[in-house]
């Protein structure tokens, strides 16, 4: 039997995720069902699934904080973004593929560190420690100390292992890792726009406190994971977790993403510099031509975001909306790690 094609009615076709509306005569979906239908299609491989985050305006940065004033309007093209942090699993996936050797354990060169004994040049990384006790909350280095033989695969040092924690967030990783494994994995780092847009929800959210909204503790539950009891000496674990939890732990904001407040700090490939958002352009900003950190000037740092285990009102709160992060480029931490983000081409 001939069909006409003038008087063919369109019907749907369900994905696994989505509907895609087309015409039966020549199923030719709609452009934005393609690309939603696309991400439908994409399977849990080594690199993880991602969400579609639509494009839009919102409002940036936050009032509390003074690197992040002045609040503005910020535009922004789609992009895909990974559902949660990078885990243990699939950093492994990229070290075993591509020999990847990390800063935290390669060795130091002597001509970086004038005046330092060479025999206490050793690789490793940063660890929180607690202090047995605390006076002040002035000198963070009470309770960071520097581990010989801490990296990605021993976060806290030697004796610690992931070998049970393949879907924690991969730590112990510096910028240059992070953008190491975006590059292999065919993705890249976010740009802090396309972070906070993201934890937002894609909304105008600004007057909220916490990216999940005005209340610290919604119907009396934790929603992310940071430091309860005092900081830093005492855990009380109330959310559940010390230190690091599995991806996926609490539940996903309403863009389907994990984790975007709490748990370990992510980079974003923006240079830090506490006034940027004074010239920030509206359209699709990346961050400044350079980096400068008024407090250590001579250290080059991007952009951190998210906060982490470690986050509290007592001394950090950079997990809250619009705040912002800062770390040194070569300098990784158990509380640091990254996810990544892919552009649609």
């Amino acid at each position: 039997m001939l069909i006409n094609l003038t008087l063919v009615t369109c019907l749907s076709i369900f994905s696994a995720n989505d509907t895609l509306s087309c015409c039966v005569g020549e199923n030719i979906p709609t452009r934005a069902g393609m690309i939603k239908s696309q991400l439908s299609k994409q399977s849990n491989n080594t690199t993880g699934k991602m969400v579609l985050i639509e494009g839009g305006k919102f409002l940036m940065g936050s009032s509390n904080f003074e690197d992040s004033k002045p609040v503005h309007a910020v535009e922004l093209h789609s992009f895909y973004m990974d559902e949660h942090e990078v885990t243990n699993a699939q950093f492994a996936q990229f070290v075993k593929e591509t020999g990847y050797v990390t800063v935290a354990e390669r060795k130091l060169d002597p001509k970086d560190f004038p005046g330092v004994d060479p025999n206490m040049l050793v690789p490793g990384s940063a660890v929180f420690s607690k202090p047995k006790e605390l006076n002040s909350l002035n000198n963070y280095l009470m309770w960071w100390e520097y581990v010989p033989g801490a990296n990605w695969q021993h976060p806290e040092g030697p004796n610690s292992s992931i070998k049970d924690k393949m879907n924690y967030p991969v730590v112990q990783v510096a910028y240059e890792d992070a953008a190491a494994y975006a590059k292999w994995a065919g993705k890249r780092l976010p740009t802090e726009a396309e972070w906070e847009y993201a934890a937002r929800s894609r909304k105008d959210t600004n007057g909220d406190l916490y990216y999940w909204g005005k209340e610290l503790k919604p119907n009396g539950k934790w929603t992310a994971n940071i430091y309860q009891g005092k900081f830093p000496v005492e855990d009380s674990k109330e959310d559940g977790y010390e230190g690091a939890a599995p991806v996926k732990s609490f539940q996903a904001n309403a863009l389907g993403l994990y984790d975007m407040e709490g748990n370990v700090w992510e980079w974003c490939s923006d240079y830090y510099r506490p006034d940027y958002y004074k010239n920030s352009v509206a359209s699709n900003p990346t961050g400044p031509e350079s980096s400068y950190d008024p407090q250590e000037p001579n250290l080059e740092k991007r952009v951190q975001r998210g906060g982490s285990f470690l986050c509290n009102d007592q001394y950090c709160e950079r997990y809250k909306a619009g705040s912002r992060g800062k770390g040194e480029v070569n300098s990784p931490t158990n509380n640091v790690g990254f996810r990544c983000v892919k552009d649609i081409k």
